[in-house]
């Protein structure tokens, strides 16, 4: 039996490299990301996380190679991606009700609020339905918890039934607990809608019971595999080229050693370019 008969990529990255300066951040990046997928990207600060992210948004433009979202070259604006952005707190005094934020979602293409009709508040509920946002829908936003913000994130990245989801640090600030039910909702997404999931974080372990495939990124060069192909001491060495200790503990991946470079040289340069 011949040809491959999965579903084609909702993403793929074809030959893409991405530099500031002579500083090379990826490159020779080949990667398919398939409906229902649980992608992690993993790596330190500076290693190009954020700006993989903002590649397949449209934001970013690439050294070389390209990008399809849909089979499509990544544009602004793509309907059929939902971004979660990185959780950072809503201050209090925001006049925005938690369903405006998930409306904003729905309406980000048109100027103003969205003119209020069945179908539309129909959309704003489910969304806020699926995440357990429904009974806040019409409290400030600011008032809101850091989980509970993060749940109203998730239901306007949501509310457009897109087919990608793109989450930037959504966990950053979060306590355990919602780290735990955040990566529950997302993961509730993918495996109920088949959506694919490209989920950037800091370390593997609240991701770790979802996760298919890990791209790591370190040192201007990356690994991708399951992660107990990518996460281990010879794979992470070679990447950092330094010794990297990773060590397995109570159902935890710990790793221990990354160079402090890697952690600042590319925030340096993005600030002075």
């Amino acid at each position: 039996m011949t040809g491959d008969l999965r579903p084609a990529p909702v993403l793929e990255l074809c030959g893409a490299a991405l530099s500031f300066a002579d500083r090379v951040v990826w490159s020779d990046l080949d990667l398919q990301v398939r409906p229902g997928e649980f992608l992690a990207v993993l790596g330190a600060n500076g290693s190009g996380k954020t700006s993989l992210l903002r590649a397949v948004l449209g934001l970013q433009r690439l050294t070389a190679g390209q990008v399809l979202v849909g089979g499509e070259p990544a544009r602004r604006g793509s309907h059929l991606i939902g971004y979660i952005p990185q959780q950072r707190r809503i201050e209090q005094f925001t006049p925005l009700r938690a369903r405006d934020v998930v409306g904003l979602g729905i309406d980000g293409h048109r100027w103003g609020i969205g003119w209020p009709n069945r179908s539309r508040r129909r959309q704003l509920e489910r969304a806020l339905a699926e995440v357990g946002a429904l009974e806040y829908a019409d409290l400030p936003v600011g008032v809101l918890s850091g989980g509970e913000q993060q749940r109203v994130r998730i239901a306007q990245a949501l509310a457009t039934d897109p087919e990608l989801l793109l989450c930037d640090e959504p966990l950053l600030s979060l306590d355990l607990n919602h780290q735990q039910a955040i990566t529950a909702l997302v993961d509730q997404r993918r495996r109920e809608a088949g959506t694919a999931v490209v989920f950037v974080t800091h370390e593997i372990n609240p991701v770790l019971p979802y996760v298919d495939r890990v791209l790591y990124l370190a040192g201007g060069k990356f690994s991708v595999g399951t992660v107990d192909e990518v996460m281990t001491s010879r794979t992470l060495s070679a990447l950092y080229g330094v010794p990297i200790e990773v060590l397995r503990s109570g159902g935890r991946v710990i790793v221990a050693g990354v160079p402090d470079t890697h952690v600042h040289e590319l925030d340096h340069l993005q600030a002075s370019s």
